[in-house]
């Protein structure tokens, strides 16, 4: 044998010419090509096909709203806007100068930390232990989030499959539900009526009858979009049969300090006894400092969780722009008048809301927290059922709110306003909402 055909990269190179001569294909008759064709779908039909994730997902009940509200903000009408939860305030100066001041690093503009940077985990387990006289291990028990939902859907994507079964309040923020459908999991619905049937009851009956076992039970209090708010002795209850029967509890605490009663402040889910064995709770800079588009947040709680989660984000995240964790740890460690200031805003736009619709015939349970109002439609207009009923005040009032489909099947007969303008704002939009009302 000649030695050039001993060299490996001409045996590789004749193999290669061999693999991509030009092959010969056999002579099919006609009749024969018509059936394959007629059985072969069109490439445009397949590449157009809804994805697996996107066909778990329903329409987005908000979008004709928004869609509604656009055009007639295109013609000139002013829309007083009271759907959207975006708080309209500033963050305090105090934070924004710490921004300005962090960002004069050259430093601080590379990738950060996934996890989230020290001193900001150092400043959330400070602010457990002053809030709540809960110590949290800022190494082990705290992550720093792209805000809380990043933190949320991240989590739903650690913990559970396709076949796992999670229970949900109903009506509850969106990506409660949709979080874990879009990670494959089903959802168990718990009617959320915590002043009525027992939101207890309903996780009690649904451990019974669950099958499989569920994985975790979602909870939000003060609540979104229902206001609603629990004490201890409620999570007390929730964590010892959660223990029991070893279901881990996701708590949403973002309206923890947007409370109405000075001398009851919304609890934290990890005050309750044997709580970190199978709890985390996410809140967020959002609401307390009208940081909403800064996204960050955080989670505390369970170490396996906390892990799980801080996993997860390593692989999609590099986590929020330094100089707005160093803001927010600024937030956290500063002055907190701000934050007072900013609930006697909420009290203010609260009162003025109840008295407006009191005024125009229409009377709603008084929120003792969060920012919004969840009011039951009116009698004479229930048959319209929210989606309509929100759809009549914007053309008819102008006034944009959040009709409760949104947020569950239990939501239906209910729209959820937010305390998103001034009060002289939402002066004139109860003005506007009477008139339609008594027409």
């Amino acid at each position: 044998m000649e030695a050039s055909c001993l060299n490996p990269a001409i045996l590789i190179g004749e193999r290669f010419r061999k693999l991509t001569r030009p092959y010969i294909f056999p002579t099919v008759p006609s009749g024969l090509v018509k059936i394959i064709k007629g059985l072969v779908q069109p490439i445009e039909q397949v590449m157009e096909e809804e994805f697996y994730r996107i066909k778990r997902l329903p329409p987005y009940v908000f979008a004709e709203v928004n869609r509604m509200k656009a055009a007639a903000r295109a013609k000139g009408e002013d829309i007083i806007d009271l759907g959207m939860g975006n708080p309209d305030t500033p963050p305090p100066q105090h934070i924004l100068d710490k921004l300005v001041e962090a960002i004069q690093n050259p430093r601080a503009h590379g990738y950060s930390m996934s996890k989230g940077i020290p001193g900001l985990r150092k400043a959330i387990s400070n602010y457990y232990m002053k809030r709540f006289g809960v110590s949290i291990d800022p190494e082990k028990e705290a992550v720093v989030n792209i805000g809380s939902k990043e933190g949320l859907y991240s989590l739903a994507t650690a913990i559970t499959k396709p076949g796992d079964v999670v229970m949900v309040p109903n009506p509850s923020y969106p990506l409660h539900t949709y979080g874990f459908i879009i990670a494959g999991a089903s959802v168990w619905s718990l009617p959320n009526y915590v002043n009525e049937t027992g939101l207890i009851d309903h996780i009690k009956d649904a451990i019974l009858h669950c099958s499989p076992k569920p994985v975790a039970l979602v909870l939000n209090f003060p609540g979104n979009p229902t206001a609603e708010v629990v004490g201890l002795p409620f999570y007390q209850e929730v964590v010892d049969i959660c223990r029991f029967h070893g279901i881990y509890i996701i708590s949403d605490l973002a309206y923890a300090e947007i409370y109405f009663d000075e001398n009851n402040p919304p609890p934290s889910i990890l005050q309750a006894k044997g709580a970190k064995e199978i709890a985390i709770e996410f809140t967020s800079t959002s609401k307390t400092y009208s940081m909403a588009g800064w996204r960050c947040g955080f989670a505390v709680g369970n170490q396996h969780l906390i892990k799980a989660l801080t996993h997860i984000k390593s692989y999609v995240d590099y986590g929020s722009f330094t100089p707005i964790q160093v803001a927010a740890s600024a937030a956290l460690n500063g002055p907190q008048d701000c934050v007072a200031e900013l609930r006697t805003l909420y009290k203010d736009r609260r009162d003025t809301l109840i008295k407006g619709l009191h005024s125009a015939g229409w009377d709603i349970p008084v929120p003792s927290a969060s920012m919004f109002a969840w009011a039951p439609i009116p009698e004479k207009f229930k048959e319209l059922k929210s989606l309509e009923f929100s759809k009549q005040l914007l053309q008819n009032a102008g006034v944009a709110v959040a009709p409760g489909i949104g947020f569950g099947q239990y939501g239906d007969d209910y729209v959820r306003i937010a305390l998103v303008e001034n009060s002289q704002r939402i002066k004139q939009a109860c003005k506007n909402m009477k008139k339609f009302l008594q027409s």
